[in-house]
């Protein structure tokens, strides 16, 4: 092989090499602090301080001590200037109110499913009248609980700052009282050295 072939083959391979990337599990609980922006931290403590707050409020105690009322959850909206996956903070906050055995929900989200479900149980004459399940029996929520994911950038040369604060209500349907509210905050920095490491 000519020395100039092999020094491309040998180039070749040291940088098929250099590229080999390796993929290990991790504990998802573990605080995760690849840069500033909103992650799976501050996903899970959002979560489960607003869980932990509405479940503690003694209006929130008296309205669950006998009765599993019916919540709706709206989607939290974002109101950073990120791109943040807000359904899953609003499915966290969902299932761990779920799990606690305190609440019982409707999905807003499967409205339109549901519907064309019941219409071809009802209307396509496919579907045992005695089993099908007749429109109009479903249960209205009760109560609906949503939020606001907002921030704060600011940036002065080499630092950088990010304020998120999350503020959720609990509306009563029928009177529109608001029963419960709480705001959770995180701030986060970034220091670049001099050397940008």
């Amino acid at each position: 092989m000519k020395p100039m072939k092999l020094i491309f083959v040998l180039a070749a391979v040291l940088g098929l090499a250099a590229c080999q990337s390796k993929v290990e599990y991790g504990d998802a609980t573990e605080v995760e602090t690849v840069n500033e922006n909103f992650g799976s931290t501050d996903l899970q403590a959002i979560s489960a301080k607003m869980v932990d707050s509405m479940l503690t409020f003694p209006p929130v105690v008296a309205i669950t001590q006998n009765n599993r009322p019916i919540i709706f959850v709206d989607k939290i909206k974002n109101k950073t200037s990120e791109h943040i996956d807000t359904e899953s903070v609003t499915d966290s906050i969902s299932n761990k109110l779920l799990r606690s055995g305190k609440f019982r929900f409707i999905d807003m989200t499967k409205v339109d499913a549901v519907r064309k479900q019941l219409d071809y149980q009802n209307n396509a004459g496919m579907v045992d009248p005695t089993t099908a399940i007749k429109f109009g029996r479903q249960i209205g929520a009760q109560y609906m609980l949503y939020g606001n994911l907002s921030s704060i950038v600011k940036q002065d040369g080499s630092t950088k700052d990010v304020y998120y604060k999350m503020t959720m209500r609990l509306m009563d349907l029928e009177t529109g009282l608001i029963e419960w509210s709480d705001e959770k905050e995180i701030r986060k920095t970034r220091s670049k050295s001099f050397l940008g490491m």
